[in-house]
Order: C-alpha cells, then sequence, then structure tokens
C-alpha cells in the first residue's frame, strides 16, 4: 500500500497519517517533524519541517516495510508548542490513541526531530510506545522525564547545533536515565540541527536503530552497552555517531 494515504482518528482533527500500512502489521513507526514555539497557524501545504523528515521516511520505506512495519505520521493542528498548551504532544498522544485502535497492541517506536523530538519524549509514556528516537530535540530543563521509565531511549545530536542545546539534550537524558529510562546519547560530529551535514548518516543510523529497538535484528554493540550501563553512568550520553555503511541489515519478511 506504499503510495496510498490512509487517515485514522476522528473528522474534527485527523492526528495520523498513514503513509505505509499492511494488511496485518507486527509493528508500527510514527515519524513526528519539527515547528515552532509559538504558533497557532495550522501548517501550510508548504511544510519545511515535514519535508525535512521525507529522507528519513523514504529509508524507512526502503528497509522496513516488507517486514510488516505500519508507517505513519502525526498531523499537528497548530505550528507552534505554544507554551504549557504542549499542542504538538497532544497530537502525538491523539494519533497514539489512533493507532491503537487501528492497529491493536503493536510495539510502536516513535521519530521526532526538534519539536517533534520534545513531542515523542513527552508521548513516551502512551502504552503503546516501546522506544523512541530523538533528533536533535528540544529539550528544555522543566520537561518532565519520568513517563519515560522502562523505555529505550535513543537521543542523536549534532555538535553544531545553534537551535536546540546539545547539552541540554545531555542533562535531559541524564534525568531520564535515573529516572528508569534505558538511554543512550549519540553525538553526529560535524552536523547542525537541520541535519544537512552527514546526511546519509543521520538516516542510515536512525532507520537501523528502529528497526533494532522494534527487534527486527540485534541493536549496534555500542548502542546495547549504552543501555546496559548503570543509571549514573555519563558514558551513555555521548557516543560518537559512526559513519553508516550503505549495506542494511536483512530483516525478517512479514509472512
Amino acid at each position: 500500500m506504499i503510495g496510498n494515504s490512509v487517515d485514522g482518528g476522528t473528522a474534527a482533527h485527523r492526528a495520523l497519517r498513514w503513509r505505509h500500512l499492511p494488511e496485518q502489521p507486527r509493528a508500527a513507526v510514527l515519524v513526528l517533524h519539527g515547528g515552532e514555539e509559538h504558533s497557532l497557524a495550522r501548517p501550510g501545504r508548504l511544510n519545511l519541517p515535514l519535508l525535512r523528515m521525507h529522507g528519513f521516511l523514504r529509508s524507512l520505506d526502503r528497509d522496513a516495510t516488507d517486514a510488516g512495519i505500519a508507517l505513519g505520521t502525526v498531523r499537528y493542528r497548530h505550528r507552534g508548542w505554544n507554551d504549557t498548551r504542549a499542542d504538538a504532544a497532544l497530537d502525538a498522544f491523539t494519533a497514539l490513541d489512533e493507532l491503537t485502535k487501528a492497529l491493536g497492541p503493536v510495539p510502536t517506536v516513535l521519530i521526532g526531530h526538534s519539536m517533534g523530538g520534545r513531542a515523542a519524549l513527552r508521548a513516551g509514556g502512551h502504552p503503546a510506545v516501546t522506544g523512541l528516537i530523538a533528533l536533535a530535540p528540544w529539550c528544555p530543563p522543566e520537561d518532565p522525564c519520568e513517563q519515560l521509565a522502562d523505555r529505550d531511549v535513543l537521543l542523536l545530536h549534532g555538535d553544531r547545533d545553534t537551535v536546540t542545546p546539545p547539552a541540554d539534550t545531555r542533562a535531559f537524558a541524564a534525568r531520564s536515565r535515573a529516572a528508569g529510562a534505558r538511554v543512550c546519547g549519540y553525538t553526529v560530529t560535524g552536523s547542525g540541527h537541520a541535519m544537512l551535514q552527514r546526511i546519509p548518516d543521520w538516516h542510515r543510523a536512525t532507520t537501523r536503530l528502529t528497526t533494532a529497538l522494534l527487534g527486527l535484528h540485534p541493536l549496534p554493540a555500542e548502542t546495547a552497552s549504552a543501555l546496559a550501563l548503570p543509571p549514573a553512568s555519563r558514558e551513555a550520553l555521548t557516543l560518537p555517531l559512526p559513519r553508516q555503511p550503505r549495506s542494511a541489515p536483512t530483516l525478517p519478511t512479514n509472512a
């Protein structure tokens, strides 16, 4: 069904848009794009933050859909987070509720960039979520992390990011580990917030980590080791992201 978009949810606001929906999905992935700090405007047809995620969606299409993974995006009502309204997080929760209603209790991984990373981290406590990947996430110090207990949380942040500070992400990661999350943090050396440098590494690493979180192949050795470190360990938060090979792990096909 690749190429056919199927929406789920209510007529008022359908927060979930399917990109690929197998007949009997074994798992699901939801992608959340970035946005603005303050804006009640509706996302327009030319949505640059969503366009930025198309490379990740294409990589997931290519490497995961044959394995029976449903792939969707979260549709926001507003461009902004909007302080305590946390609109993007509310839309993420709504999309997860719609996913659960449509598919039942399948393991689900969230992938979010910037504001979408903040929304993914906030919604990570939803019962459907087993793990998440946050790309250059927006991690204010006041954000909660207790909801991530018993979740696998992988954080990728460029060391040249001047929009969302990498230090904030490391601080959030440390608090999350102390709260019971299994956290691994990668530094993408030489890359900034828009992920325009080392684009293939961002795409390939995210796809491989996602399919590994869903149990389709083992996690990279350094990721598995980092997740198993004691909560107070700082070694797990600053792993350099290695160059990613072109060849992907062989995934099981959907029987």
